[in-house]
């Protein structure tokens, strides 16, 4: 666990909303979920959540990191079903608040087969990885430069899920999962 879940166990939470949102296969793929979350990070600049979720999305698509980048860079191109892209277009709507939804993106996501439970899963993935986002930003949490790293990390996710967890409660959070430290 990172130092920031090992410093306060109530964060444990978080990965479990993170695993039930990712995890489910109801009205869009894991995968498709996974994707949501690297695009959403790379819209906020968050080094960590992108490359962390994009080497889980990466697994979940037989290893093409290429097919992530595409979709984080220009997801209107990338290969891939037009309800997928129709709920990415409603992530970058998220990204700037709620009340960015329209009833034409919403209405455009459910002609290109998004039930509604995919959408709202779609909104609750986007809402989510916005405040990881700040959250990891906000700690000023260093980010490892080994992509290594990142593939064996996204593609045991990927496939084991995000709620392990060794709680050491109240252990202050190490110099390593900081910046400069």
């Amino acid at each position: 666990m990172s130092g920031h879940m090992a410093y306060r166990p109530a964060f444990i939470l978080l990965n479990i909303l993170e695993h039930v949102l990712l995890h489910s296969s109801e009205g869009i793929s894991p995968g498709e979920r996974v994707l949501v979350a690297p695009y959403v990070s790379s819209l906020n600049d968050c080094f960590y959540c992108q490359t962390a979720r994009g080497s889980a999305a990466a697994a979940h698509m037989d290893g093409n990191e290429g097919l992530v980048r595409n979709f984080k860079s220009d997801y209107k191109a990338a290969p891939n079903s037009e309800k997928l892209k129709a709920i990415l277009a409603i992530a970058a709507l998220v990204r700037n608040g709620g009340k960015s939804i329209t009833v034409d993106a919403v209405e455009r996501a459910r002609r290109e087969g998004a039930t509604d439970l995919a959408i709202l899963d779609a909104i609750l993935i986007d809402a989510a990885f916005c405040m990881y986002n700040r959250h990891m930003d906000g700690l000023d949490a260093w980010a490892r430069g080994d992509f290594e790293f990142y593939r064996n990390r996204g593609a045991d996710g990927a496939h084991n899920g995000y709620t392990e967890a060794r709680l050491e409660v109240g252990k202050p959070v190490p110099k390593r999962c900081r910046r400069g430290g």
